[in-house]
């Protein structure tokens, strides 16, 4: 693999700048979530943004996927959706005597699930296969999905009238997990100058193309073998805490290292550094954690989790021989 010039990452860099500037003159809040919505993105993973209704997790998601110029599809999750509805089905056509195949909203470049645990377990199923391995099964038949493509879910808090918690293997599946806030009383003002006339909307600052050479651009940031057991020894960690039953999987492991080299590249550095694992380990691994009962469901205690694990499990550089 040939190493990544500084010119490449200047001019990545750049490039992601100008889609966060596209999308942060539709979207007023917190430039967090934005920020790890581009390292999912880079790093080929799919995003969960939580919060109550009205925190404008639709319109971030929206905003994201006008300006990268690709084919969107949305779907909105209700009780009654089937998995035919996401995926597709063959079609019977009387006037020739053949079926047909009528292709779902998941053959997009970017899939917006709208309040994705407002469906049972069945309908949310149909999305692993897809989110997992890039490709879907309908009537024994595979088909390839688009390149890029990529999954940006909004749910309510769990604890909310008519909400069907994900199961684990679906949770694991989401690379990372952005928490959406109350704005604050600065940005709630701007909001409502933004918005009292015509809505803004985004412009497509980017093409297929040019998202699918980010993504191959940041598989070739350097990382140096002490870092991979860094981002092991960090996930391991939770597999051993007393107030977890079910740890981060090696999924989870690989999609930290993949994050973390998004950050880096984000940042303007050809390499990987601890700092940048260090910071996109919450969002990639608190969410999948399974806490012991009483504790379970609580996002707080997940993060202390993490939090405790980046405190304790310490980054030596080993030594190297001249």
């Amino acid at each position: 693999m040939n190493p990544v010039s500084v010119g490449e990452v200047t001019a990545a860099r750049e490039r992601i700048t100008v889609l966060r500037q596209e999308v942060a003159r539709c979207f007023v809040g917190s430039s967090r979530p934005l920020e790890i919505m581009a390292v999912a993105l880079l790093a080929r993973g799919h995003a969960l943004l939580e919060g109550v209704p009205g925190v404008a997790k639709t319109t971030l998601v929206k905003s994201f996927a006008a300006a990268l110029g690709c084919a969107t599809r949305r779907i909105q999750f209700t009780p009654d959706l089937l998995p035919a509805d996401i995926t597709g089905t063959y079609v019977f056509s009387p006037k020739d005597g053949t079926f047909t195949l009528r292709p779902g909203p998941l053959f997009a470049n970017v899939v917006l699930a709208d309040e994705i645990n407002r469906a049972p377990a069945k309908s949310q199923s149909a999305l692993l296969e897809a989110m997992q391995e890039r490709q879907v099964t309908i009537e024994g038949d595979r088909f390839e999905l688009p390149n890029p493509f990529v999954v940006l879910a909004t749910q309510n808090p769990i604890d909310l009238e008519g909400t069907y918690p994900l199961p684990e293997a679906q949770i694991d599946r989401f690379l990372v997990r952005i928490t959406m806030t109350y704005p604050s009383a600065k940005d709630e003002a701007t909001m409502l100058r933004t918005y009292g006339t015509t809505p803004p909307s985004a412009q497509a600052v980017m093409s297929p193309a040019e998202v699918v050479s980010l993504q191959a651009l940041t598989d070739r940031i350097h990382v140096d073998p002490d870092l991979t057991e860094y981002a092991v020894a960090l996930t391991h960690f939770t597999r051993s805490h007393p107030k977890v039953t079910l740890g981060c999987s090696p999924r989870a492991t690989l999609g930290l290292m993949q994050a973390g080299k998004a950050f880096a590249l984000m940042e303007g550095r050809p390499f990987l550094t601890p700092d940048d694992l260090r910071a996109v380990a919450p969002s990639v691994l608190a969410h999948r954690l399974v806490l012991v009962g009483e504790l379970e469901g609580n996002q707080d205690a997940r993060r202390q989790v993490i939090d405790e694990g980046l405190a304790k499990v310490t980054y030596r550089r080993p030594a190297r021989a001249l």
